[in-house]
């Protein structure tokens, strides 16, 4: 879900040439995720090889990755570990909104409904164990390094570049922000359109860069009260929010209340079962780790096996890609000044 923090924080156009010799600490959930929903055929259903496995996820993640290389930049993969218990009513709504979309998408097969095929088709896609471990093998055949956070993948990708160990954050939501990233990239696509989800069509996009202290400055917020602006909104650990408060509302009650006048005004505890405070902390100070990155050389036999042998790509295509990367494709681990 994440928070929803678009229409207030502010953030600027930034190409993929002025993100060239830098690291991104990669939100690995969050674009296989884009992968599942946006990479389909024509009716909706997910890019599958001979024995009906996915693959949308591995073409995504190729094309991507490739491409980010090629523009000289090095995406480092950060998957996330085990959910905190507070997550699981978000992660139990979007089972529930899978199984509906599921049932939706059977009745549009029964009554031959193209449009509402496809709708409902790109809304069901699930992330198993074995699409997650796959992607992880391609991402460390491609010489790019795999992050295992502890806890969630967009709190360990802050880390990494509050530790000076990567530029910025690539990632769709805000969340990071909230964990303290001082950079935010969205939009990193392979190409400047992207396809709408459930619909046959595609828009124009821009990579956006968002620096936080511009945006706290242009918020007058501290740290800890962009954490209560988006708990007032909701987040991952609170979905929902608090009733009847958008982010213009909540940024003015924030404005106007220390923590505990805040959280007593809007009645958090009627909108949510667990303490304000708990969900502070979540952000605040989430489970992370220290973590090296090693970019190695791409093992092209390693990506050739997965992607051909195993999953029946093209041959022509995957080759002709690799070839592109030229001194990328070649060279071992680098130095991290390089990309600074």
């Amino acid at each position: 879900m994440g928070v929803k923090l678009a229409e207030l924080v502010p953030g600027k156009a930034v190409t993929l040439d002025e993100l060239g010799g830098r690291i991104v600490a990669v939100d690995a959930f969050n674009v296989l995720y884009q992968f599942l929903a946006s990479i389909r055929q024509r009716d909706g259903s997910p890019l599958a090889d001979s024995q009906g496995r996915v693959t949308s996820h591995l073409s995504g993640l190729f094309s991507r990755s490739c491409h980010l290389m090629q523009k000289g930049i090095r995406p480092a993969y950060v998957f996330d570990g085990i959910a905190p218990a507070l997550k699981q009513e978000e992660q139990a709504r979007r089972r529930e909104l899978k199984e509906e979309a599921g049932e939706k998408l059977r009745e549009a097969e029964e009554t031959g409904d193209a449009e509402a095929m496809r709708k409902f088709a790109s809304r069901t896609g699930r992330l198993t164990r074995e699409m997650v471990a796959e992607a992880k093998s391609l991402v460390g055949a491609l010489g790019l390094p795999v992050i295992e956070a502890p806890s969630e993948g967009e709190a360990q990708a802050a880390h990494l570049v509050r530790n000076g160990k990567a530029h910025a954050v690539a990632s769709e939501d805000f969340d990071s922000l909230l964990f303290g990233a001082p950079r935010l990239v969205r939009h990193l696509a392979a190409t400047g359109r992207r396809k709408v989800m459930g619909r046959p069509v595609t828009v124009a996009v821009e990579p956006e860069l968002i620096v936080l202290q511009d945006a706290l400055d242009a918020l007058s917020l501290s740290q800890e009260q962009l954490i209560w602006l988006a708990m007032l909104i909701g987040t991952d650990y609170n979905p929902g929010g608090i009733r009847g408060i958008g982010p213009k509302k909540a940024l003015k009650l924030v404005h106007e209340h220390s923590a505990a006048q805040l959280f007593s005004a809007v009645k958090w505890e009627e909108h949510c079962s667990h303490p304000w405070e708990e969900v502070f902390a979540l952000f605040s100070s989430p489970g992370i780790v220290d973590a090296e990155l090693a970019f190695l050389p791409v093992d092209r036999e390693a990506v050739i096996r997965l992607m051909v042998d195993e999953h029946e790509f093209s041959a022509e295509r995957i080759a002709s890609t690799l070839d592109k990367l030229g001194p990328a494709a070649g060279t071992g681990q680098r130095g991290l000044g390089q990309y600074f």
